[in-house]
């Protein structure tokens, strides 16, 4: 009997293999990589019942990637509505779903949101390195060949499991994606006090707009210019969700792929929530970022895992 899986019949523009990062390997130099929504990707694997860190495809705008399949499956998709259908009808998201022997899964475009999640029985099968299957670009490793690439015409998906547990979300969950504006939480730093008072208040009391230079690395933001005393600081270990100011003002949000120390004076961090939010920004999207404590970020980031209990 042959194995089960799906081809990929037509590749889109970044549809890349990503679990929960890599950790403990800064000190190499390597980046965390793994799913930039962390939210939707954790809650596709809930609905099969897979391992929290079971790897699953991160579907990047959608751009006609185009799956087959050889046998039946059952699949989950969560997050980003990329116009998904199966064998031209519409799949809803945040939902498991029957993928039946020859037919083919599409997603088209953006409706709402930017990533989508695609989760498979048991987590998708990639080489594992440094502890990851995640693929990051930049460091030219993990994914389905260890090569960091995305999937290409002609790749084949195989996965873990056989009989995946079959649930729906539970009442009153909804995953979050940004509509035309939204607020972002973030934590104050240490050398927020090195910014001008007038930049200090632009930062909250403003609308930003999302760039189209963003990728997995940072996400800018423009507006109103910030401006700080520091022209530049010693290089130094930079987390999730750091809010990086260059010379000219407008910030970066350094995501999953980012670099892993950096000298531009950086105003805080966005909570690990906000991060997930603005993964799914698409660019012109207007953002708010609120000022909270590193109590209130904790909380909520452990009121999110509780939903997993």
């Amino acid at each position: 009997m042959s194995q089960a899986m799906l081809t990929v019949k037509q590749a889109g523009p970044l549809a890349l293999i990503q679990d929960t990062g890599r950790f403990g390997v800064g000190h190499l130099g390597v980046t965390q990589g793994g799913a930039a929504d962390w939210i939707s990707f954790r809650w596709a694997n809930w609905l099969l019942g897979n391992a929290p860190d079971s790897a699953a495809l991160e579907i990047v705008m959608g751009g006609n990637l185009t799956l087959v399949a050889n046998a039946d499956v059952r699949l989950a998709l969560t997050g980003a509505d990329l116009g998904a259908t199966i064998d031209g009808q519409p799949l809803a998201t945040n939902t498991s779903f029957l993928l039946r022997s020859g037919q083919t899964l599409i997603f088209s475009q953006p409706r709402r949101g930017l990533r989508a999640y695609l989760a498979f029985p048991g987590g998708l099968n990639a080489p594992e390195i440094l502890g990851s299957r995640a693929c990051t670009a930049r460091e030219q490793i993990g994914g389905l060949h260890d090569d960091g690439k995305p999937l290409q015409t002609d790749d084949q998906l195989t996965w873990q499991g056989r009989s995946p547990t079959q649930r729906t979300l539970p009442k009153g969950v909804e995953l979050a994606l940004p509509e035309n504006h939204c607020q972002l939480g973030m934590v104050l730093g240490s050398q927020a006090s090195h910014f001008a008072g007038r930049s200090l208040y632009n930062v909250f009391n403003q609308p930003w707009t999302v760039d189209n230079r963003a990728d997995r690395m940072g996400i800018r933001l423009t507006g109103q210019p910030l401006r700080c005393a520091l022209d530049g600081i010693i290089s130094e270990g930079i987390p999730l969700g750091a809010v990086q100011i260059p010379p000219d003002g407008q910030p970066i949000i350094l995501m999953n792929d980012r670099q892993t120390i950096g000298g531009y004076p950086r105003l805080g961090a966005l909570t690990p929530m906000a991060c997930a939010l603005l993964a799914q920004c698409l660019p012109g999207t207007k953002v708010r970022l609120s000022p909270v404590s590193a109590s209130q970020a904790q909380i909520a980031y452990r009121k999110q895992h509780a939903q997993w209990a």
